[in-house]
């Protein structure tokens, strides 16, 4: 069956669509990479939000989050795909989503696990910053710039 792309603000997603993709997200994050960090910061229901998903035979398959700090300058977070959907193109069909999301003019932002620096930069992301540590993770700054 193909991938449902599904496309919600928070006034817009049912609780129940909420709860799967924070558990996806803790699921990976927090418990497969070991990495005990606060994933609920506040952010998810702010009112410029975006959370997209994708679902595979009514199952979550990834799911990411597009933010907007208040500035409309849009970040792409929290790129996670289900472990039985890796390797699948699921990730990759989510970040083309959330960059039509953003608009060909826009810059947008990505704080990326560093070691997958060369999978955004398929996107367009080049490396902004050097490395930082994020909750025991190397990660990176990455930004992509307008299109026009």
């Amino acid at each position: 069956m193909p991938l449902v792309i599904e496309t919600r603000t928070p006034p817009d997603i049912s609780a129940a669509d909420l709860y799967a993709v924070l558990r996806l997200r803790v699921d990976v994050f927090v418990v497969e990479q070991r990495c005990p960090y606060p994933d609920l910061d506040g952010r998810d229901l702010l009112a410029d939000t975006v959370h997209v998903w994708a679902r595979e035979d009514d199952v979550l398959a990834g799911c990411l989050r597009v933010l907007r700090h208040g500035t409309g300058t849009p970040a792409i977070g929290r790129v996670v795909t289900a472990p039985v959907a890796r390797g699948r193109g699921v990730a990759a069909t989510l970040m083309d989503h959330a960059l039509t999301i953003c608009g060909p003019d826009a810059t947008i932002e990505v704080d990326a696990q560093a070691h997958l620096e060369h999978w955004y930069g398929r996107f367009g992301f080049e490396r902004a910053a050097p490395d930082h540590d994020e909750d025991g993770i190397p990660h990176v700054r990455m930004l992509r710039r307008p299109t026009a």
